[in-house]
């Protein structure tokens, strides 16, 4: 994921897990129905995982006690540290959606929480053909991120956030690359996947991509 966000990663390591239970009223919306929202991503996961964006390791979690051998990619150290510290057995290495250490074990689902929407269009393009490339023939990818049907519909819940004075989530909105529903769909089939989506909130997005 964008490293020129790896501050901001750092410095949500403390609040992370305060932000995603609701006591954040700003980001309340966007993580509505967040333990259903790892969940949903969990039971879509089959055989070995690699994860991007672990985070303070909610997902991984998840992931551990279903029985899957995970993966974990996290460019920020406050992250990393947070995630190791609930679950110090699982692996985590320093990387991010368009640089990660080669890895030795074979992989067949790709999951991702909250992250991808550090890149930009381009860069999602370039991430999905990468991970069209690590994963075998039916592999995944399920992710469950921000993104939006239309730019009218992002424009309306940016000013909703202005009139109810969530300045951080503005900062957030505007100046992170939230992607549009048909663009994502765009960059996975012409990439090679047959992609869904399924709408979890009024912010995120359940996006299921199989490798064709």
């Amino acid at each position: 994921m964008g490293r020129e966000f790896v501050d901001l990663f750092d410095k949500w390591a403390t609040s992370y897990d305060d932000t995603v239970s609701g006591h954040d009223q700003q980001y309340r919306d966007v993580f509505d129905k967040y333990d259903t929202i790892l969940t949903e991503v969990t039971n879509h996961a089959e055989g070995n995982v690699l994860e991007f964006g672990v985070g303070t390791g909610n997902l991984s979690e998840k992931l551990l006690k279903a029985g899957h051998h995970v993966i974990g990619i996290e460019p920020s150290r406050a992250m990393r540290e947070a995630a190791a510290l609930k679950h110090p057995s699982l692996i985590i290495k320093d990387g991010d959606f368009l640089s990660y250490p080669k890895l030795e074990e074979p992989i067949f689902t790709i999951v991702s929480t909250f992250a991808f929407h550090h890149l930009t269009d381009e860069e999602k393009g370039i991430a999905i053909k990468g991970f069209y490339d690590l994963l075998p023939p039916n592999g995944k990818v399920v992710f469950a991120d921000t993104a939006f049907e239309s730019e009218i519909a992002k424009k309306q819940i940016i000013q909703e956030a202005k009139d109810h004075g969530y300045n951080d989530l503005v900062y957030d909105l505007t100046t992170e690359y939230y992607p549009m529903v048909g663009t994502l769909q765009t960059l996975f089939e012409e990439n090679g996947f047959y992609v869904t989506f399924k709408q979890m909130n009024k912010f995120a997005w359940l996006i299921v991509a199989e490798k064709e």
